[in-house]
């Protein structure tokens, strides 16, 4: 009896040391759980202070700097007005650059070709690489070390040649835009009578004297009417005037219009002219399909101004009956009559608006 009394006493005790044991396990795992919850919300308080501690530190940063520029900006207008300008200007270009290079990126994203983006997107993507291809001579040469300086001196006294439209001034936007034109108008009568040379070549006599009618119509100062341009569509195609059966002289002139280098082998120069006019034969068909009165008053003059129109001297009225006449010929052409959207850039624009009026 006094055994197992000892043994139940001792059982007993084991127990309750047991669940003693236990219980100061429990709650020593439930300690060690509420201090790492503790632990963690204040590692989360901690890191969200710091990053709103961060942000309103960059927003003193970025407070101070923009306060810092409108001082120097402020100072160089008062003290030297002349490279305040230039400084202004170039600031410009910089953020006009960054936001089409963002453009581009959201662009991109689309995954469509070119012949799929719609007209704006078309547009901003065909200049950003026309000025991508005009500064990489520029990038090129300040690669080498100093030459930053040289590059910046060749900036100032060759700025139509070496820099892109962003870092010209509105002034220089116009004077430029000018040069460039009278340039392109120099060769128009060039490519008019190498126009006339071609009629003894073809064969067909209807063809023949219709086409012998549009250059007699044109060279004396009329301005011809697009079913006078499509009634010769045929001879643009095949020969004598189509694309490939230009020679490299008439090439060359055509060069002059879309603004490329003729100084160019014959191969290269022909694709060139395919490349660039199958692009604006797209441009016109998006252009068709969204619609000219969607496009506001510059869009408008840098449309004509594309397709060989002077759009400097002309109203916003004249600007859009011109465009609308070049549309009405140029969305039913097939990429095969390229030629004839070549010569169409001399044929409606050398003499509007004054020749518009004659027969």
């Amino acid at each position: 009896m006094a055994l197992s009394r000892t043994g139940m006493c001792c059982g007993s005790a084991a127990m309750l040391l047991y669940g003693m044991r236990t219980n100061v396990v429990l709650v020593g795992a439930t300690s060690l759980t509420l201090a790492s919850r503790q632990l963690r919300l204040a590692g989360l308080w901690h890191c969200q202070y710091s990053t709103k501690a961060k942000q309103s530190l960059s927003r003193r940063v970025l407070k101070r700097l923009k306060r810092a520029n409108e001082k120097y900006e402020h100072f160089l207008r008062r003290r030297f007005p002349r490279f305040h300008l230039l400084y202004h200007t170039f600031m410009t270009g910089f953020r006009l650059l960054f936001r089409d290079v963002k453009e581009i990126q959201r662009i991109k994203a689309k995954n469509l070709s070119f012949q799929q983006l719609p007209y704006r997107d078309m547009e901003t993507l065909r200049q950003f690489r026309r000025d991508i291809v005009k500064a990489a001579p520029l990038v090129l040469i300040s690669i080498p070390p100093f030459a930053n300086y040289l590059v910046f001196v060749l900036m100032y006294l060759f700025p139509r040649q070496l820099l892109i439209r962003h870092f010209w001034t509105p002034q220089q936007q116009l004077e430029f835009q000018q040069i460039y034109h009278r340039q392109r108008a120099q060769q128009c009568p060039a490519i008019l009578g190498r126009l006339a040379r071609e009629v003894p070549c073809v064969t067909n006599k209807p063809l023949q004297s219709q086409l012998l009618h549009l250059c007699n119509k044109v060279q004396s100062g009329a301005h011809p009417s697009v079913s006078e341009i499509q009634a010769v569509r045929r001879l643009f195609a095949g020969p004598p005037l189509g694309m490939n059966r230009l020679d490299a002289e008439h090439m060359r002139l055509l060069c002059s219009q879309l603004f490329l280098t003729p100084r160019l082998p014959a191969v290269l120069i022909r694709h060139r002219l395919w490349d660039h006019a199958s692009k604006l034969l797209h441009l016109d068909r998006a252009l068709s399909m969204l619609g000219l009165h969607q496009l506001t008053d510059p869009e408008l003059r840098q449309a004509c101004y594309l397709r060989g129109l002077d759009s400097t001297c002309l109203s916003t009225n004249e600007c859009r009956e011109w465009l609308y006449q070049w549309l009405q010929l140029t969305t039913h052409l097939k990429v095969s009559e390229a030629s004839l959207l070549l010569h169409s850039m001399v044929l409606l624009s050398i003499n509007y608006p004054r020749g518009a009026g004659r027969l």
